[in-house]
């Protein structure tokens, strides 16, 4: 069976509705919504739009993440209440802090909202308290001194562009650039320059709409001493454990 005959009859069932129930809110016949839930055809887009609507569950989310295995309550919620991607959180519902290591971060503009790929990543726990999701990103380059490529940057997830300070740094997402970290400003509401603190690196612009996610600089971790064939996850697991930062890979 798909991912979205499963994810509709388990919202469905979460909400204690029957298919009768279910079918009358979306305004479709209960046969329709039975051959959706037993695989037996595909929603159209349209249906998709009113599940995302009415569950409150982001359509990429409905079709690509099998939502029996997540705890509905630790997918972050985003603007009007969508659910964007999946939180990870451990036995004491503690957000964990996903380590995207380099090899992985080539997948995670199309892995960032599947609870399987983030399963697959090692997690970490910092040595000090913090509030709201946290997630580390591997550093490209040179662009950023005394950063460089093998170090590390850890970000505090930010839910807004709105609530983005000019001149400071941010890890970004965006659908053309990737996994980016710059100095941010925001020109206008159209307009967003991305600046390297390298000033061999010209200013370049995003659009708002392209920037999928945002990540405020909280802290780094400097591996790039190291030698380029010693920079593996391995070595940064080393490393964290010298500086007394508890590393745990995520148990199924």
């Amino acid at each position: 069976m798909s991912k979205i005959a499963y994810n509709i009859k388990h919202l469905r069932e979460l909400k204690k509705l029957s298919q009768e129930a279910l079918a009358e809110n979306l305004n479709i016949t209960r046969a329709r919504l039975g051959a959706y839930e037993e695989s037996r055809n595909e929603p159209p887009i349209e249906i998709l739009i009113q599940l995302s609507e009415y569950f409150h569950v982001a359509i990429d989310a409905l079709v690509k993440t099998d939502l029996r295995k997540t705890d509905l309550q630790s997918l972050l919620k985003i603007g009007n209440n969508r659910l964007l991607f999946p939180v990870l959180v451990d036995k004491e519902n503690n957000d964990q802090i996903e380590v995207v290591t380099a090899k992985a971060s080539a997948g995670y503009l199309n892995g960032y909202s599947d609870p399987e790929y983030m399963e697959k990543l090692p997690f970490m726990k910092l040595p000090f308290a913090f509030v709201g999701k946290h997630r580390s990103f591997p550093i490209k380059g040179d662009s950023m001194p005394p950063l460089k490529t093998g170090d590390y940057v850890v970000g505090k997830f930010v839910e807004s562009l709105n609530d983005v300070v000019n001149g400071r740094t941010y890890i970004l997402l965006t659908k053309d650039e990737g996994i980016v970290y710059k100095r941010v400003y925001k020109k206008n509401a159209s307009v967003v320059e991305l600046h390297s603190d390298n000033k061999l690196y010209e200013v370049y612009t995003v659009k708002p709409q392209d920037i999928i996610e945002i990540w405020e600089f909280v802290c780094c971790l400097k591996t790039s001493d190291k030698k380029e064939d010693e920079i593996n996850l391995d070595s940064i697991m080393k490393m964290l454990l010298s500086m007394q930062v508890e590393i745990e890979r995520i148990k199924k």
